[in-house]
């Protein structure tokens, strides 16, 4: 059987989110399914900042030294003003008002991106990758994370090699909790993968933490999960998948 590669990443990880992130990390451990966490290191959720709670960084750095990656997702994960009106648009539509990284120009971008490796500095994570908050990120980010040697970046649509490519094009699912369409979401994530790993088509699974709280939700992802790699899919992390 032919395979193919898929990547299964865990958003939104920062201490108000610790309790669904192991939640979820335990179905991937007991499928032996590697995954990119994507911390948020500065204050989340009213939460605290990452390197304030000892035992997320510890399970952090155990996940990592289980094959796990880990990588950044943003400073705050908040929307940040500014930018043409239809950014804003997208920007709600898409990231539900959260695209920190949509607006920016390069040195506002740069300083959040310090801002959050500094934190995971503290917390003694190193991080290679960046997927911004919605996938959205504006061209001053881009050229900033290229200028921070960042390895890679994520979009809706692919993993972008940095500096200059390569694309790996590799479309991303994901659930809405609690939005529109919600059932219908959750169809078209088993559907959708179902499909992609009948074709051998790379693509991504992303977990949120709101996702648990729809029985359904965790049940159809992990159903697409199971149905990827029943198919010949090889979950790899984005790290693994840009390094080779």
């Amino acid at each position: 059987m032919r395979t193919f590669p898929f990547v299964v990443s865990i958003h939104d990880v920062a201490p108000s989110t610790a309790e669904p992130t192991a939640r979820w990390l335990t179905d991937l451990d007991e499928r032996g399914a590697p995954c990119t966490l994507l911390a948020i290191p500065g204050p989340f959720g009213g939460g605290a900042s990452l390197p304030e709670d000892d035992a997320l960084v510890s399970f952090l750095h155990a996940a990592a030294g289980r094959g796990h990656e880990l990588a950044l997702h943003g400073y705050l994960h908040a929307g940040v003003p500014g930018g043409p009106r239809w950014r804003g648009g997208v920007n709600r539509m898409l990231a539900r008002g959260a695209g920190e990284f949509w607006s920016l120009t390069e040195g506002e971008a740069v300083r959040r991106l310090e801002a959050g490796l500094g934190l995971l500095a503290d917390a003694g994570i190193r991080v290679t990758g960046f997927t911004p908050p919605g996938w959205l990120a504006s061209p001053g980010t881009r050229r900033a994370l290229a200028a921070l040697g960042f390895a890679y970046w994520t979009s809706h649509l692919g993993v972008h090699g940095l500096p200059g490519g390569p694309v790996h094009r590799m479309p991303a699912l994901s659930h809405r909790p609690g939005g529109t369409g919600e059932r219908a979401g959750a169809r078209l994530m088993t559907g959708a993968a179902r499909a992609f790993a009948r074709t051998r088509t790379p693509f991504r699974i992303a977990l949120h933490p709101a996702d648990l709280t729809r029985p359904g939700l965790r049940r159809a992802a992990l159903a697409a999960i199971d149905a990827a790699v029943a198919s010949g899919g090889r979950p790899v992390t984005y790290e693994s998948l840009v390094s080779g």
